[in-house]
């Protein structure tokens, strides 16, 4: 599934050195606004522990993990609404997004530019977040008031577009009120109908506090109703060059037991609403991603169409079976072999083979 993550900020705040430790991909990091243009896109690596103790088991060729992409998008300047800065670019780049993961300034550095013109040490990350959701909404009000009338006429000749026009006039006065989109109770016919919007306040948001060294580990405030996951983009980077056994021995001198960016990783495909299930063989041990309440024809489809079309039964064991009874054999002989059909919900962790008809 290709589902990708915008990161976004005001400018200087680490944005492209959390991108290229992230991706160990070479994005441009400078020391002034608008250092990233275009942007950059890279595929992450989903860390499940899950996949190596199936790989004990049956000893594939190869272990292939969940990814998520993440796009580092510019940096954002109050007014970006009206065009300030690279404003359209900006809004127009995370509109192609699924979600935003928004990197706020706690670092101190008075060598740093924090906006155009103005250097220093202060931080101010409730501040700075608001600037942005600001931004996000005043778009995302303009995308309505330009649609309105274009909806109206329609919904007069097809009566099944009243829904979606009457959730865009309450979305108007729920952003005039200075909320983001996706806080408006909605019933799910009125969610459904208001995702074929395109606003930007209705996508999921997560928020990544680039700390000082000394602050990795602190209880931090919640922005939004989201407590930011606290990364240290310089310590990422630094890791993101050491080896494994160099990694592991800095993370411990850190007190930490895994990088930040493999937090955030995972909180990312938790925001998105994913879960992975697996297949294991000779081959390879994969994991294959879904979104939460897939069916089993969906799953099987997002390792192949034909898989899906043709979808006959699915030969199910959970992870935890999976493990205790030393894989397919072992679950097969205790009976939690299961044959699901085309109503069975995928659970994460779903260890599966498909039948299926040519």
């Amino acid at each position: 599934m290709a589902l990708s993550i915008g990161i976004v900020g005001l400018p200087n705040v680490g944005k492209s050195t959390l991108f290229t430790a992230l991706t160990k991909k070479g994005g441009l990091a400078a020391n002034y606004p608008f250092a990233t243009i275009d942007p950059n896109v890279g595929i992450v690596d989903v860390p499940d522990d899950r996949l190596q103790k199936l790989a004990d088991i049956v000893h594939p060729g190869r272990i292939v993990p969940a990814t998520v992409e993440f796009v580092d998008i510019a940096g954002l300047v109050k007014g970006a609404n009206e065009g300030e800065g690279l404003g359209n670019q900006f809004l127009a780049n995370i509109r192609e997004t699924d979600a935003i993961c928004e990197v706020v300034r706690y670092f101190k550095d008075p060598n740093v530019m924090r906006e155009v013109g103005r250097v220093g040490d202060f931080v101010d990350p409730a501040g700075d977040a608001d600037t942005i959701m600001t931004e996000l909404i005043l778009a995302d009000i303009q995308t309505l008031e330009k649609q309105l009338p274009k909806l109206e006429k329609e919904a007069k000749r097809d009566h099944d577009l009243m829904p979606k026009l009457d959730v865009a006039k309450r979305l108007v006065e729920w952003l005039n009120e200075g909320n983001r989109a996706a806080t408006l109770d909605m019933t799910d016919e009125e969610r459904a109908a208001a995702k074929g919007l395109f606003l930007l306040t209705m996508k999921p948001i997560l928020y990544v506090a680039n700390v000082d060294e000394d602050m990795l580990g602190e209880e931090l405030e919640p922005i939004d109703g989201v407590v930011p996951i606290p990364i240290c983009a310089k310590v990422e980077a630094e890791l993101s060059e050491l080896d494994p056994e160099e990694a592991a021995e800095y993370l411990e001198t850190l007190g930490l037991e895994r990088p930040g960016l493999e937090v955030l990783a995972q909180a990312a495909y938790r925001l998105l609403g994913l879960q992975s299930f697996f297949t294991a063989g000779e081959m390879e041990v994969k994991a294959w991603t879904v979104r939460i309440g897939a069916t089993a024809p969906q799953a099987a489809g997002v390792i192949h169409s034909d898989f899906e079309r043709g979808f006959i039964k699915a030969e199910v064991i959970s992870y935890d079976d999976y493990i205790e009874l030393g894989g397919e054999q072992g679950a097969k002989a205790a009976g939690r072999l299961r044959m699901e059909g085309k109503e069975y919900v995928m659970a994460d962790g779903d260890v599966v083979h498909f039948r299926f008809n040519v």
